[in-house]
């Protein structure tokens, strides 16, 4: 009698435990048409998760933050050198995902990501020598980021089984990203030095996408870090059966 009272049990808490959850669509492994069910359910929990879904603990998604981006620019003494600090990004949560391959068996992904816009306000302080200008001060930053394609690749392993279910964490991440279209700037320029500020604006807004490059290396490491922890957290509160079969 105590054994039948322990497998009903069990089996009533794994029978609830696999109900779908509203946010998430599960998909077929075996299924030729897999990858478009996977954008499929990716897009459907990126809605849910831009509005919060407390279920899994998430209640806000915005703004992505980072703690600190440094770029470096030529050599010697007067080098320019600026760090950002208190980085915020808005607009990342507006994320499309438009194109998926996997390999479901080694529980292998690449996903290809679209996004609008992003907007992002930081701290900076910067010295060296700018146009021709010493460009040592602090101030704000600004930065409007268009058209922005990211591809991320993933590999998940198994990490752990409870109530018969398999709960799933990132092996290896990689991340990288372009933007098409820059507008960024700086403000609010300590004692008020206008003429600093338009060199800082005028260098800025010419050579955008080459400031990107210098960014990238540090920028493209710490978000790959923050979008980790991110999906260790879902696969903390999803298990692999609800993702696919």
């Amino acid at each position: 009698m105590f054994y039948l009272c322990t497998v009903l049990i069990s089996t009533l808490v794994i029978a609830d435990a696999l109900q779908q959850p509203y946010y998430l669509t599960k998909c077929v492994k075996d299924d030729p048409d897999v990858n478009e069910c996977l954008i499929h359910a990716g897009n459907r929990l990126i809605e849910f998760l831009r509005k919060g879904v407390p279920e899994l603990d998430i209640l806000e998604v915005e703004p992505v933050i980072i703690d600190e981006i440094s770029i470096a620019l030529g050599t010697g003494p007067d080098a320019y050198r600026s760090t950002f600090t208190n980085v915020e990004a808005y607009g990342v949560s507006n994320l499309t995902l438009t194109n998926v391959r996997s390999d479901i068996d080694s529980l292998q992904y690449q996903l290809t990501f679209e996004i609008p816009r992003i907007v992002v306000n930081a701290a900076y302080d910067s010295s060296g020598v700018l146009l021709l200008v010493k460009a040592s001060g602090k101030g704000d930053y600004w930065g409007e980021y268009e058209n922005v394609k990211a591809k991320v690749y993933f590999k998940a392993i198994p990490a752990y089984e409870q109530d018969g279910l398999t709960y799933m964490t990132v092996e290896t991440a990689k991340l990288d990203f372009s933007v098409k279209d820059i507008r960024m700037g700086v403000e609010n320029i300590e004692r008020g030095n206008a003429v600093l500020q338009a060199a800082l604006n005028l260098f800025i807004n010419t050579n955008s996408q080459e400031l990107l490059k210098e960014m990238k290396p540090d920028l493209r490491r710490k978000l790959t870090q923050i979008m980790e922890q991110f999906m260790n957290r879902l696969f903390q509160k999803i298990p692999l059966e609800q993702w696919h079969d």
